[in-house]
């Protein structure tokens, strides 16, 4: 399973990596808490609708709190036959710490 280190996925979406797909999969109250520009949400709780969307061979960066959540659903999204998915290393959590202490922790 690939990962990215939150200043990894930064580095990235300043040098204009914009076919990145930012995928939250944290609860609608959580991500409106704070998320990255540009992310969509699909809660793990029922995504498969969802899901149906998505570019299967985009790269998809896979982000939840803690980077648990998201560890999980990116071998799931793997067993869907999506062909490039990465886990965020830390979650939104990291990110916040590491990259923007202006998002909210909780």
């Amino acid at each position: 399973m690939k990962s990215l280190a939150p200043r990894e996925l930064q580095a990235r979406l300043a040098a204009g990596d914009g076919h990145l797909v930012l995928l939250d999969v944290r609860e609608p109250w959580e991500f409106e808490i704070g998320h990255l520009d540009g992310a969509i949400n699909i809660p793990m709780a029922n995504p498969e609708p969802s899901l149906a969307d998505l570019d299967r061979a985009a790269e998809t960066v896979v982000i939840c709190h803690y980077g648990i959540r998201s560890r999980e659903f990116t071998g799931h999204l793997e067993r869907l036959g999506f062909t490039c998915v990465i886990n965020l290393d830390g979650g939104i959590d990291a990110w916040s710490r590491q990259v923007d202490p202006a998002l909210p922790t909780y």
